[in-house]
């Protein structure tokens, strides 16, 4: 596989245009004692760009043949919200996928994804978008913990939900790949479980494989990136963990999962875009990493020159015919660990 070069620059998803309001806001923020500025600027640019990724999406899923519940209570915070889609006109419960949505930790909803989880759904699986908590409003670990309370609510309400507890899939995007990674990894790794003092709902049994889409899994290696990318990323991680120099905290060695993960770990579909600055330190190393311990993975990553460049989140942008590949590979892995 060809290297990608370590200069490529990183795309987020459609906020072309927004780029130089973050640089600027990050100038005239960088002297800050607090992180929320920041945050909530790029969680503006973010929100403008996953609107229109959400729209672009919408054309592709489908407008039948698929039940949806929106905004179904699964506690008592206003964010403790899942959005479930199943097939319609059956009651008999299904292999589910759990899906985390992504936005760098302070952005980002559900509601974004309702045209690709349809997609999903449609293909015979109960499919479910969890909301969590945001930083700067809180932080870690509470998002973690949380969405570790929906699945225990989802298992709970198994039979009512069409979902099978038996054939659990975790997935996510981008920050919500790096949640799912945590939350997988303390399945399947009790040590790791204890560590971050997290009971963790799922058994292994259950947990039959991950999807992630342009993760995060190796937080110390981001603390070398420089630009843009450096400044969003580092205020992200501020807001989110809390501390503005968090390299050397317990929670960035436990979001790390790259670190912690074993051979127990389900089987995983790995992806990430070739113009995406994350695919080649974090998708391909965890990819690698899991490879090594023996885990069975599917990956599907690009060679650094091919046309076009593949922009972080990529797979939802299914005007790229490569996105809709490697949806049609996503489906095929599906079916492949579902039976």
């Amino acid at each position: 596989m060809a290297r990608r070069a370590q200069s490529r620059p990183f795309t987020p998803t459609q906020v072309i245009g927004t780029i130089g309001v973050l640089a600027a806001a990050g100038t005239a923020i960088s002297a800050a004692t607090s992180p929320w500025v920041s945050a909530l600027a790029i969680r503006a640019a973010f929100t403008r760009g996953a609107a229109a990724t959400s729209a672009e999406m919408a054309p592709y899923a489908p407008t039948y043949g698929v039940d949806a519940g929106l905004n179904l209570p699964y506690g008592e915070r206003s964010t403790a919200r899942f959005d479930l889609f199943t097939p319609a006109q059956g009651t008999t419960p299904l292999a589910t996928i759990v899906w985390i949505h992504g936005g760098a930790w302070i952005s980002g909803t559900k509601n974004d994804l309702r045209p690709y989880l349809r997609m999903l759904a449609a293909q015979g699986y109960t499919v479910v978008g969890v909301g969590y908590p945001m930083a700067p409003e809180e932080r870690y670990p509470v998002a973690l913990t949380e969405i570790n309370k929906a699945i225990a609510h989802l298992l709970r309400n198994a039979g009512e939900l069409r979902i099978d507890p038996r054939r659990i899939i975790l997935a996510g995007d981008s920050a919500g790949a790096q949640l799912a990674s945590q939350l997988a990894t303390a399945t399947t790794n009790p040590e790791y479980a204890r560590q971050i003092r997290l009971v963790p709902a799922l058994k292994p049994h259950q947990l039959s494989a991950t999807i992630l889409h342009c993760g995060i899994y190796d937080i110390d290696s981001m603390a070398d990136v420089t630009g843009l990318t450096s400044w969003g990323f580092k205020s992200a991680l501020w807001a989110y963990i809390g501390v503005k120099n968090w390299t050397d905290t317990p929670a960035a060695a436990a979001m790390s999962t790259i670190n912690h993960v074993t051979g127990d770990f389900p089987p995983t579909f790995i992806s990430g875009g070739n113009a995406d600055l994350l695919t080649e330190t974090q998708s391909e190393a965890m990819a690698a990493r899991l490879a090594t311990l023996g885990v069975a993975v599917t990956d599907v990553f690009f060679d650094a020159d091919a046309t076009p460049q593949l922009p972080h989140e990529y797979q939802f942008h299914l005007n790229y015919s490569e996105a809709r590949q490697t949806l049609v590979k996503t489906l095929r892995f599906l079916e492949g660990v579902t039976g």
